[in-house]
């Protein structure tokens, strides 16, 4: 057999270690739980299972690689599926080189703090290269990507039909928890063991999908967000992809990658497929799996370089019907309340009276918008705002100069076009003149109006998305075409940000994520609603890049009616702001929603740089949302009553905490919570904003034993704010 090397790479509280050969590319052998090992125990480690007296691949048990392979007879899904019309179907990669960070790796152990390990292999048969890319980030975060490339100087094209890379968890994982959901419910978790075979969850859409699970955690028995061993996984793409969880004769292992449509990926020689990344995230419990996530997307995302305006959008204000106006006296409204960023949504471009017409049309309308945008966004900065503008350029209108100018510019996979969606078509910004005329248009209305923010929407699935030429199919490179568009605006334009919005929470990941500032986790603002949704999010996306709205009383989606405490309270640990006809509002409702935008400008700064954290998994008990800030002297609850419980009082823990400092403890409470006999002294204690007297305790009693909460009345919320008391 020949020399294996090993690699052990670490980052705070997680290791994972590598082993591979020139004739094997790298398997995991262990991803955890920190572990110490000298060289030698390492290396003893890789070749004790190795099988004496047995040579022949079929012979030997084979443990998958990050590239499972069928020709070393693993037949469990392969890695690579790939052929030349119809050959070189089953490659053998031989690893030619391997480094670190730049550096080649020789030695025959390797041990480093985090970085970036590059394999790169070849099948001289089928004259394939394949370039491993595997990164375990300064917080821990795992993540892999492969890069196909067609070595042959001639002949066939390499047409690649699938690549679906494999991170090895240890089978006493037995639990999944992943999510699905709809419009307007996305994010709801289902929970099921872990059985052979293939569990998976695919997006067929072109998007992220509404229904998408978004992450896919695998755990040990009864894993919870603080105990337990759970493993996190995500695949970082916007366009077709899959989640897996596959589980084989002694083998358990993530699969993702992206869902490629027949001949969609065809190599020329020379030319190279890189897959999206896929992450993993270890800890124990999902909290601190989760952790790493937020820490990755807060080192990428300007998100974290600024404190997150108060933001007003004016959709569930206006809707369609734009007056220059009534806008002007909802941005003063606004600013009268503390609003630091006004949103102008849908309607405001050429034709656009409802979703039938105008997309593609980016211009101000004439009719509705004389003047054109300029005068409403001067005035909104005139009264201390930012302004930002509302678009949808991935879509367009067949009822628009745009179409009518263009018809080639629509994506269909047959003659005629694909089966409409909200009466629009997907514009193919994979054909140059067409990516070279959004982007100018977009450009354009950024500089002339003075735009500091996107709201970009995304309205439809893709179906039948093909280029309009050929029939082929065009999601992949649709999707690499959106992502360079936003590259580009954002070079153009660097105070620029994006909001992903997509029929909601229908575009949440990694790869639009990298790229946008936050995103709309779902178009329903029904408090009860987000309080699931926003912790389900959560998993993946700090409570900072979540916009969280408060909405009018009545429920534009559920038609549920909520009060304004328990409003603002559920939507307080995230991207805070309104989407509200707040020309609606008495002077009691004035008060009080000015009062909630003051305290969250003033937590803020704990909010988008503190650790998530969450209660009990238990839909009978009060839900719990926290965040703790990384020195633990400070921390913000949301506790929200549960709909149905055959409980008057539930004890809720607040985790997260030192325990070994003391908390001052208040509060913003509801007008009830229950019978007045019901209500514990803590909840009778000064509220958020007093400087009166406040109980305190420790950080282990709460943390550890909790206190008493009422759970009588449904659809309550309170806000809890603790910081610890000065050392003696």
């Amino acid at each position: 057999m020949p020399p294996v090397q090993v690699a052990h790479l670490s980052a705070r509280d997680v290791s994972l270690v590598l082993a591979w050969s020139t004739q094997d590319l790298p398997v995991i052998l262990h991803w955890g739980r920190r572990i110490t090992s000298t060289d030698d125990d390492l290396l003893a480690f890789a070749v004790a299972e190795q099988k004496p007296g047995i040579e022949d691949f079929s012979d030997i048990p084979y443990r998958p690689s990050i590239l499972p392979e069928h020709g070393r007879g693993w037949f469990g899904r392969p890695g690579l599926s790939a052929h030349r019309a119809g050959a070189g179907w089953v490659p053998s990669f031989r690893v030619e080189a391997a480094s670190l960070d730049g550096t080649r790796v020789e030695q025959s152990v390797l041990q480093a703090e985090g970085g970036s390990l590059a394999l790169s292999a070849r099948d001289d048969q089928t004259e394939i290269c394949l370039d491993l890319e595997i990164d375990l980030t300064e917080a821990g975060l795992l993540r892999v990507r492969a890069g196909v490339r067609n070595d042959a100087t001639g002949g066939a094209l390499l047409q690649l039909d699938d690549l679906s890379l494999a991170l090895a968890v240890p089978t006493r994982a037995t639990e999944i928890l992943d999510f699905a959901g709809r419009w307007a419910h996305e994010r709801q978790p289902q929970r099921h063991p872990v059985v052979r075979g293939t569990h998976t969850r695919t997006s067929r859409r072109g998007r992220t999908g509404l229904d998408a699970t978004t992450v896919m955690l695998a755990g040990t028995p009864g894993f919870s967000s603080e105990s337990g061993e759970v493993w996190m996984f995500h695949v970082g793409f916007s366009g077709d992809h899959e989640h897996a969880l596959e589980r084989g004769d002694g083998t358990l292992a993530f699969r993702g990658g992206e869902l490629l449509l027949p001949g969609e990926v065809r190599l020329a020689p020379g030319e190279e497929y890189v897959s999206p990344w896929i992450y993993g995230s270890h800890g124990d419990g999902w909290d601190a799996a989760s952790a790493r996530f937020h820490a990755f997307l807060r080192g990428v995302s300007r998100s974290a370089k600024r404190d997150r305006p108060v933001t007003l959008n004016v959709w569930e204000a206006i809707y369609f019907d734009q007056d220059p106006v009534v806008l002007e006296d909802l941005a003063e409204r606004a600013a009268a309340l503390g609003v630091e960023r006004f949103v102008l949504d849908d309607g405001w471009f050429r034709g656009r009276r409802d979703d039938r017409a105008g997309l593609g049309d980016w211009s101000p309308d004439p009719v509705a918008w004389p003047e054109g945008l300029r005068p409403l966004a001067d005035r909104v900065r005139e009264l201390g705002m930012e302004f930002g503008l509302w678009v949808e350029p991935e879509m367009i209108n067949e009822d628009s100069d745009l179409a009518r100018a263009h018809p080639e510019w629509i994506l269909r996979a047959r003659q005629e076009l694909p089966a409409r969606y909200r009466f629009q078509q997907v514009l193919d910004l994979t054909q140059p003149a067409a990516f070279a005329h959004i982007l100018d248009t977009l450009d354009a209305l950024i500089e002339d109006i003075g735009v500091i923010c996107l709201k970009w929407d995304h309205n439809r699935d893709l179906v039948a998305a093909g280029h309009p030429a050929t029939g082929a199919p065009a999601v992949h490179a649709q999707t690499l075409a959106l992502y360079r568009l936003i590259d580009e605006l954002r070079a153009r334009h660097p105070d620029l940000e994006i909001e992903s919005c997509a029929s909601g929470g229908g575009r949440v990941d990694l790869g639009i994520l990298e790229r946008a500032d936050r995103i709309h986790p779902s178009d329903s603002h029904d408090p009860v609603d987000r309080t699931g949704i926003l912790r389900g999010t959560g998993l993946l996306v700090p409570p900072e890049m979540m916009g969280s709205h408060v909405a009018s009383a009545v429920s534009s989606t559920t038609g549920r009616t909520s009060d304004l405490h328990f409003r603002c309270a559920v939507a307080f640990l995230g991207h805070f702001g309104i989407e509200w006809d707040i020309r609606e509002l008495t002077d009691a409702e004035r008060q009080e929603l000015a009062s909630w935008i003051a305290r969250y400008r003033a937590l803020r700064p704990l909010i988008q740089t503190g650790r998530s954290v969450g209660g009990e998994d238990d839909p009978s008990a009060p839900s719990v949302r926290g965040v703790v800030a990384q020195d633990r002297g400070e921390a913000l609850f949301t506790v929200v009553t549960p709909q149905a419980t055959p409980d008057t009082l539930a004890r809720v823990r607040f985790p997260g905490l030192d325990p070994d400092r003391r908390y001052r403890l208040t509060a913003s409470v509801p007008e009830t919570l229950g019978p007045p006999w019901q209500i514990p002294e803590w909840l009778r204690a000064p509220d958020l904003d007093s400087a009166g007297a406040a109980p305190v305790l420790s950080g282990g009693v709460l943390s550890s034993a909790g206190l008493e909460f009422p759970t009588f009345h449904p659809e309550r919320a309170v806000v809890v704010h603790l910081r610890a008391e000065p050392a003696a």
